[in-house]
């Protein structure tokens, strides 16, 4: 009996085995990969030229939620300063956004850099920078 039950999962395997291969990371349609691209260019622009407010603009804000990072200046003291690192800068200027659509079909790019994960979603406005979360 035991001979038989691993002949059977053995064969689910087999047949399961091409739509696992198949599986592949979502692909942004072109017009949100196109309009990210836009965005990403100002942002790394912005970054190149260590320019917080600049940066602030692309931002959504109040930042994470956050009421104490709720305009420019705030951004800048509390956020930009501590996570735009110029090892962070670097980072986000040769990395490659990785897409996925969240729940509530919302269109997301990802940088990971070193700790760190910078997020950017399609909002209403256009996409802006949203969140940092931690690189587990």
């Amino acid at each position: 009996m035991g001979f038989l039950l691993r002949i059977v999962l053995a064969t689910a395997l087999v047949n399961l085995a091409p739509a696992v291969a198949q599986a592949k990371d979502p692909v942004a349609s072109p017009a949100v990969q196109k309009e990210f691209d836009g965005f990403i260019e100002k942002f790394r622009a912005a970054l190149k030229a260590n320019d917080p407010t600049a940066v602030a603009a692309m931002t959504q804000l109040p930042f994470m939620n956050d009421k104490a990072i709720s305009d420019a200046a705030q951004f800048g003291a509390k956020t930009y300063r501590t996570s735009f690192t110029a090892k962070n800068r670097a980072c986000i200027q040769r990395s490659k956004a990785r897409y996925e659509r969240e729940e509530g079909k919302t269109d997301t790019y990802y940088i990971f850099c070193y700790e760190d994960i910078f997020v950017f979603t399609k909002t209403p406005a256009g996409f802006l920078f949203t969140d940092i979360s931690v690189n587990d």
